[in-house]
């Protein structure tokens, strides 16, 4: 046996060991988590314990299921779980009485052990498989492990994927046997049940970072440069839309996050998803919604084309769309674009040519001359073979008189994992020139100010989504103060 690396993690007060093994007769990784097990006599203790906490907390069902309620109905459980513990085991330790009122709080308002998984900022993605094997782990510098948790039972399983649909709004039964959901935290959930997936009631979860990923921090780890950086929040700034490509796990997601933030606050935005995964600055002008499946009887469902319909009532300065999938939603996003919205959308693809192939061709079938409307393409890539992230391709959408083409600006190069600049940005500069007066110069001046901004937000270590946040919003109410705090480095003194 082998240990890899080791590490601590720790979810409400219950701290954990992680180790990643290689053992003999293994053909994956294990990831071992060992915390403080509890023993049979206190498990029947925790029992009681709890339905003395439901007792006490006179808790409504409407404030267990409503999503907005939950770190208050949190706070008054684990404030009685306190209470109660001293009262009925008294002699028990501070730690002790920690470790009790966390393991409650994972049973009682998460999903037991898996909270520890979840707390573990290193894994990307958690699953359950079914009951009859160990819960599997993406783990960001190893990839797939199997771990040594096991679900008891399929009903155990179901259970937790009940629990998370109800919490959202969702359901997931026999005759509904799929479901899209997320957690409280913003992590995407699936969950599938027996007989469809052969093996056993089964759940993925998709984790995200408790900070969304940022501008700065994707420059911290070479996902782009400030050049591209500048670029988008040019782009951004004055209304271009943009498209954002990748594969499976590349980043769009969290790409488009990074870029929302560069939204001017006096603006209202719309985002439209299936599953929250969006996390933008509170005090921007943002509408977040979500679609919404029917009921057993099939009413009641809310589909993404219903809410992108819906949105261009609400005065949207700009629509913000999880994903692009089929023709009419593509439709309403593209004659949106072209009344006047900027638009912003994810798809699946694996280059900027690709984008224009899958825009144009069924499925989605639009017909070219629409994708006029459409300024910027982005593309995400994940490198497997070392587990990064990367922006592998930055193009511009051209008008010809046969359709349109792309102009590569940007191409990620494998070899020296350094975003080159290929071509020179034209429909951009000229929608500038021709849109705000500006002049070349003057975009260039622009740019390299930005540039600056980004480079100072970097030193300075500003990199939590509300800290950039804050400094684009100042931007746009005094762009010179900005500009001469970041040249003084002085940016964390401008936001205190």
């Amino acid at each position: 046996m082998k240990i890899l690396t080791s590490y601590r993690v720790e979810s409400e007060g219950v701290p954990a060991e992680i180790a990643i093994l290689e053992k003999d007769g293994e053909y994956v990784g294990v990831y071992e988590l060992m915390h403080t097990k509890i023993k049979a006599a206190t498990s029947v203790a925790l029992s009681y314990l709890k339905e003395k906490i439901i007792d006490g907390t006179n808790l409504k069902i409407s404030e267990i299921l409503d999503p907005r309620e939950s770190e208050r109905v949190k706070g008054r459980i684990i404030g009685k779980a306190h209470e109660i513990i001293r009262n009925e085991l008294s002699g028990i330790s501070g730690d002790e009485e920690n470790i009790l009122v966390g393991r409650l709080a994972q049973e009682m308002l998460g999903l037991g052990e898996i909270e520890l998984l979840l707390a573990d900022e290193q894994l990307e993605e958690v699953v359950i498989n079914s009951a009859a094997e160990p819960v599997w782990v993406y783990h960001r510098k190893f990839g797939w492990l199997k771990t040594n948790i096991r679900i008891p039972s399929e009903e155990q399983v179901h259970n937790f994927a009940s629990i998370i649909g109800r919490r959202v709004g969702r359901q997931i039964t026999s005759l509904e046997p799929l479901m899209d959901a997320h957690l409280p935290g913003g992590n995407r959930v699936n969950a599938t049940l027996y007989p469809i997936s052969t093996k056993g009631n089964g759940i993925t979860i998709r984790k995200f970072a408790k900070d969304p990923w940022t501008i700065v921090s994707m420059i911290a780890n070479g996902t782009l440069n400030r050049d591209a950086a500048a670029l988008f929040w040019l782009a951004l700034q004055y209304e271009m839309s943009m498209l954002v490509g990748g594969g499976t796990a590349s980043g769009k997601t969290s790409f488009l996050n990074a870029v929302l933030v560069f939204t001017p606050p006096n603006q209202r935005l719309i985002s439209i998803e299936d599953t929250r995964e969006i996390q933008l600055p509170d005090f921007l002008h943002w509408t977040p919604m979500v679609t919404r499946q029917p009921n057993p009887e099939g009413k009641g469902g809310i589909e993404m084309l219903d809410l992108v319909v819906n949105s261009l009532r609400m005065r949207p300065d700009r629509i913000v769309v999880g994903e692009i999938r089929r023709q009419r939603e593509a439709e309403v996003l593209f004659e949106a674009m072209h009344t006047g919205h900027s638009v912003y959308s994810t798809i699946h693809a694996d280059d900027a040519a690709q984008v224009r192939n899958r825009l144009i061709t069924p499925p989605i079938g639009l017909p070219e001359n629409q994708l006029e409307a459409l300024q910027l393409v982005v593309v995400q890539y994940r490198q497997r073979r070392i587990g990064v992230r990367r922006t592998f391709e930055i193009a511009e959408v051209v008008p010809t008189k046969d359709g349109v083409s792309m102009n590569l600006v940007y191409k990620w190069d494998p070899r020296s994992d350094v975003l080159v600049m290929t071509g020179q940005y034209a429909r951009l500069a000229e929608e500038l020139i021709r849109h705000t007066g500006l002049t070349v110069k003057e975009i260039q001046d622009d740019l390299r100010e930005k540039e600056m901004i980004i480079d100072s937000l970097l030193k300075s270590k500003l990199t939590k989504v509300d800290e950039v946040g804050k400094v684009v919003a100042w931007y746009y109410r005094n762009s010179g103060e900005v500009a001469t705090a970041a040249r003084e480095n002085k940016l964390i003194e401008l936001l205190s």
